[in-house]
């Protein structure tokens, strides 16, 4: 079983081997969670992966487009 250092931060590297085995690349986001006496850590759900779950299905650029569009738009209605 491979094992890991904690960094002073907090931080430990995931083995080659098991990033590769996943097709994780790096800025890739993962899932972790405690289960009893476990740390399990998970491949995360890409958001824009999740095409069409709330209706018509648009392409990732679209998606990503209208989500900056919709962020910009609340800070210039929430500012002073």
């Amino acid at each position: 079983m491979p094992t890991s250092t904690i960094s002073t931060k907090g931080q430990i590297t995931l083995p080659a081997r098991m990033r590769k085995q996943l097709g994780m690349k790096p800025r890739d986001r993962v899932a972790i969670d405690v289960i009893e006496d476990a740390i399990v850590i998970k491949r995360a759900v890409n958001f824009f992966e999740l095409r069409g779950f709330l209706g018509k299905s648009l392409s990732p650029g679209e998606e990503r487009k209208r989500m900056e569009a919709a962020v910009a738009k609340h800070v210039m209605d929430t500012r002073p």
